[in-house]
């Protein structure tokens, strides 16, 4: 049970817990920073006209493009 919640999915994606727990809580600051500024774009659309799709472009890039992926045993 341990293992199926806290380790299967890290190791899934090739990174350790702690590695894991690092990488989803910059994305998450990440998200909630841009989310922010998405808020404030709204009110005021000529602020922040690309920090929320630079944002998911540089976030895609870090989880899918760039990922390193684990090997294959």
């Amino acid at each position: 049970m341990f293992t199926r919640l806290f380790l299967e999915h890290p190791h899934s994606v090739g990174e350790g817990y702690w590695e894991h727990q690092r990488n989803a809580w910059s994305f998450s600051a990440a998200l909630l920073v841009s989310g922010v500024a998405c808020l404030i774009h709204g009110l005021v659309p000529a602020v922040f006209v690309r920090t929320g799709s630079s944002t998911v472009a540089r976030l895609y890039d870090c989880m899918v493009v760039n990922r390193a992926r684990p090997a294959k045993i």
